[in-house]
């Protein structure tokens, strides 16, 4: 069966580099192409060099996040979700959740998520929507898996019915953390300014 480089890859459980790096050093026999040119591999020749972690073993992820613990039955909503479609398309798959901001990149179940990406052990990352990973940086992400053979379903690339109460509890943080170091420099520039009276009415106190 011919199969393009992407496809390939991804049933190998490694990047497409990698096969264009097996290519150079001769160790895979040169592909047949396309009249456009773009390379087709036989997968029975190819899977023989397939890593020890082979595609069977890797797993589908589904990645779930809400911000706020006020948001909880949206969250059992989109696993449900995750859960219908990777059943109904026969995924062995895991869910991971945060309850974070989308503004956090030091989520545990993001940082999770990128340590089993780069290690090779997802195939498939499934999200209900983009904004679910992160409100500023998915694509980095959507990166990693491309660079390690994972394919990414992204499942509504409209807006979730709790986009907007996510997004007003994000910019609700980045106000919060604003004000509280607003608040904190003016108080302590307030401090200076009613200690210097106290000073000067102690220095001429009898």
């Amino acid at each position: 069966m011919l199969v393009p480089i992407g496809v390939a890859a991804r049933e190998l459980g490694v990047h497409p580099d990698t096969l264009r790096r097996w290519e150079a050093e001769g160790r895979i026999a040169v592909p047949e192409r396309t009249a456009g040119g773009r390379r087709r591999y036989d997968l029975a020749k190819l899977r023989p060099l397939a890593p020890h972690l082979a595609p069977s073993k890797r797993t589908t992820v589904l990645y779930a996040r809400v911000s706020t613990t006020g948001l909880k039955d949206d969250l059992v909503l989109q696993v449900a979700l995750l859960e219908t479609f990777s059943a109904a398309n026969g995924c062995f798959y895991e869910v991971i959740e945060d309850v974070r901001s989308g503004l956090n990149h030091q989520k545990k179940g993001l940082k999770r998520l990128i340590a089993r990406t780069c290690s090779g052990e997802v195939e498939r990352l499934v999200v209900a929507h983009k904004d679910r990973l992160l409100r500023f940086g998915a694509e980095l992400v959507f990166a990693l898996c491309e660079r390690f053979g994972a394919e990414v379903v992204i499942m509504n690339t409209s807006e979730d019915s709790s986009f907007e109460e996510d997004l007003a509890s994000d910019v609700f943080e980045i106000v919060t953390v604003f004000s509280a170091r607003l608040y904190g420099s003016r108080s302590h520039k307030s401090r200076q300014v009613m200690d210097e009276p106290k000073k000067a009415a102690a220095g001429v106190a009898p």
